[in-house]
Order: C-alpha cells, then sequence, then structure tokens
C-alpha cells in the first residue's frame, strides 16, 4: 500500500514539490537530492505507520527538513535560519499540501528557461524538474536518445548553478528571450496528458494544470499572440476530450468523434485567445497550429464533412515557418485524405526514419497507411512498433483492435 501510495504522489506532484524546494533553497540539484530522500524514508515510515493525510506536503516538509540539515552541516544555514525554522515546528502529517507548497511552477519555468542554458536543453531542463517527467519521457519528446537527452540535462543543471541564476520571476524584459522555451514546456507536458485519451494516465493531471498556466501566461503577457495561441490550442484539444473514448473504452479518431459531445464553453473560450493572437500575429507558427485544431472544432455534427482541404492549407502554410518531421507527419494524415494514401505514404518513407523510430504517432501513421493499401504483413509489423511504444489504455485497444482489421491478401 505504501509503494502505490508513493507511486501516485510521486506522479501527481513530484515537479511541483521539487519545484517548490528548488524555490526556497536556491539550488536544483540540492531539490532533487532531498526529494529523493524523501522518497527512500516514506518507503520505510509509510510501512511501518499508515500512509500520512497528505503525502505530498509529508514528502515537501521532510525533504525541506533534509535540506536545512545539510545546509546547517557546511555551515551555511545562517542565511536560511531565519526564514526556515519557523516552517519546521510542525509534524509533517498535521500539514497540508497547500501550506507548504506554494505553486512555484511558473517562476521555475522561466528560471530553467534561462539564457545560460542552452537552446536545446531549457524546455528539457522544465519538463524534468518542474513536471516530472522521466529523461526517456523527454527524449521521445525531443527525438534523442535517453543517454544524449541526459547530458544535455546534467549540463543544464550545471549552468544554473555556474551561472548564479536568480530564483525569481525575472523582470518583464527578459521574458521574450525565455518565452519559446516556456511555451514549448507548455506544449510538451500538456500533450502528455492529451496523448492520454482515457485520462487515466501518470500525466493526466497535466491538462487542467496547463489550462490554468496558460490563462495566467496570457495575463503576464497580454500583447504577445504565442501565448494567447497556446492557450487557445490546449482549450481546443481539452474541448474534444469527452468525445476520445467510446463505449468500449477505445480512442476514437478525431475524424470520427462526435462533435456534439465536445465541450462547447470551452471551445468558445479557445476562440476567443485565437482571435487575440490572431489580431496580433496572424502567421505566427502556434497561431496557425491554432488554426488547425479551430478548423476541425468548427465542425457541429458528426455528418459534416471533415475538414482535410483546409487542414491541408493550414499545415502547408505551417511547413514554411516550421520544417520538421512532426509537422510533417502530422501533415501525412491529411495527405492521405485529399491526395491519396500512396502520396502520403510515399512522402512518409521519405522522412527520416531513423529519427522517428521511438515516436509512436509514426508507427501507427504508417500502419494504418500500410493497412488501407493492403499490405497486410508490413501494417502488421508497424501496429506491433507502434504498441511496442504506446503505454496507454485506449490507445493501445485501439492500435489491437486495428491491428486485427488487416486482412490477408487473397490467394
Amino acid at each position: 500500500m505504501s509503494g502505490a501510495a508513493l507511486e501516485r504522489v510521486f506522479r501527481e506532484a513530484s515537479g511541483r514539490i521539487v519545484g517548490a524546494l528548488a524555490a526556497r533553497f536556491r539550488n536544483l540539484a540540492l531539490a532533487e537530492d532531498v526529494f529523493s530522500e524523501a522518497c527512500a524514508r516514506a518507503l520505510e515510515d509509510w510501512s511501518a505507520k499508515s500512509v500520512p493525510t497528505d503525502p505530498a506536503a509529508w514528502l515537501y516538509q521532510v525533504a525541506a527538513r533534509a535540506a536545512l540539515d545539510g545546509l546547517r552541516r557546511r555551515r551555511t544555514h545562517a542565511r536560511f535560519e531565519c526564514q526556515l525554522s519557523a516552517d519546521f515546528d510542525t509534524d509533517p502529517a498535521d500539514l497540508d499540501d497547500e501550506a507548504v507548497i506554494p505553486d512555484e511552477r511558473l517562476r521555475l519555468i522561466f528560471i530553467c528557461c534561462h539564457p545560460a542554458v542552452g537552446v536545446d536543453a531549457r524546455a528539457a531542463l522544465t519538463l524534468r524538474l518542474v513536471c516530472g517527467l522521466s529523461t526517456l519521457e523527454i527524449a521521445r519528446a525531443f527525438l534523442v536518445s535517453e543517454a544524449t537527452m541526459a547530458q544535455r540535462l546534467t549540463r543544464a543543471k550545471s549552468k544554473i548553478a555556474d551561472a548564479g541564476v536568480p530564483f525569481e520571476l525575472p523582470a518583464p524584459r527578459f521574458w521574450p528571450e525565455r518565452l519559446d522555451a516556456v511555451l514549448a514546456t507548455i506544449e510538451i507536458a500538456y500533450g502528455k496528458a492529451h496523448e492520454d485519451a482515457a485520462a487515466s494516465g501518470p500525466h493526466a493531471h497535466f491538462a487542467a494544470e496547463m489550462l490554468e498556466l496558460t490563462s495566467t501566461l496570457v495575463h503576464l503577457i497580454p500583447d504577445e499572440a504565442e501565448p494567447a495561441a497556446v492557450a487557445a490550442m490546449v482549450r481546443l484539444a481539452e474541448a474534444r476530450r469527452p468525445a476520445r473514448i467510446d463505449s468500449r473504452g477505445l480512442m476514437v479518431p478525431l475524424s470520427e468523434q462526435d462533435p456534439q459531445r465536445w465541450q462547447r464553453p470551452l471551445i468558445d473560450e479557445a476562440i476567443g485567445y485565437l482571435n487575440r493572437a490572431s489580431a496580433l500575429r496572424p502567421d505566427a507558427v502556434r497561431v496557425i497550429q491554432a488554426k488547425i485544431h479551430a478548423a476541425w472544432c468548427s465542425r457541429r455534427t458528426l455528418q459534416s464533412p471533415p475538414p482535410w482541404p483546409q487542414v491541408m492549407s493550414l499545415y502547408d502554410s505551417l511547413l514554411t515557418r516550421r520544417d520538421d518531421p512532426i509537422v510533417r507527419l502530422n501533415r501525412l494524415v491529411a495527405v492521405a485524405e485529399v491526395h491519396g494514401i500512396e502520396a502520403a505514404l510515399s512522402e512518409l518513407e521519405s522522412l527520416d526514419g531513423g529519427l522517428l523510430r521511438h515516436f509512436a504517432p509514426y508507427h501507427a501513421v504508417r500502419a494504418d497507411l500500410l493497412r488501407r493499401l493492403g499490405r497486410a504483413a508490413d501494417a502488421r509489423c508497424a501496429y506491433d512498433e507502434a504498441l511496442l511504444r504506446t503505454s496507454t489504455h485506449a490507445e493501445r485497444k485501439w492500435l489491437t483492435r486495428q491491428r486485427g482489421l488487416v486482412l490477408e491478401p487473397q490467394s
């Protein structure tokens, strides 16, 4: 029971706890170390005793005490003692999450995206420390190996320490140089929630958190287009969640979802953000991406034709501004509907399969195209590759069902 409780709180709150510890003690490495120490102690204490009422608060308080003890041992506690000593007079079991873990996420996101950190590591570091994603999960999001990402993260944390980065929200004049990495972090974090249609996996809580963070970011930076565009994207995607699972627990592809089950108030809110972003900078990358989501959400009934030509046109426009394998892969779904399956497969085979080999959607798209072309053996292999890289339940059930639809060629 204790192990299950620890796993749950680690999944749901580790990023927030580490973020709060890092903000309090001004040391990222220390925050990670003492959080690990608190988790190890939880395995012992929660087995011998009952699990505390608020496990996240318990972990935070135990980790904070460990940090203070370490600072005292190194004779550097004087700077912190006045600030912190009053916080440790209460037993951890008597505290609650909100009382001891301030929401430091947005501040930590801006800190991790400091210019001292390499461009290729800013969002990755934030996803690790603030969101608690594993190194492997982050590596797959950036299409690199786990070893490469581990090196980037180590270098990034060293840069933060060596540069003496202040642990505070930077002045507004410094926000633009960090904004792209901040938005990339939010996109990937929400993407981890969105890829789980049933909202039953370890990152489901990111959905609500990113709705909140994007709203805050737009409030902080009202004159920038892309924060409003990301706020629109998150809402448009989340509005479709009620239609993403059928009665059997299978994922429902976007083109087959019933628009009448979508959350219209959330779509209306998203359109407000998108209109603001479009007025500021209509050709911005994230504004175009939000327009793709909006094209889908313009459907009112399942009988309305899917907006494939409009989606295709928007992807073509997006490619002139961001030409990367993920954009091209997503565009291929529209290519198959507008220009035909063979044209889509031909374009897919021209992509860097080595770069995308660990990316489940690449194999899922390839499997679907091969199935529709009647290439049974190749389709099954592609579905197997997709299943190997997919852990969420509804998506696995759908892929398994699709694999079962592969027909043997007639003799």
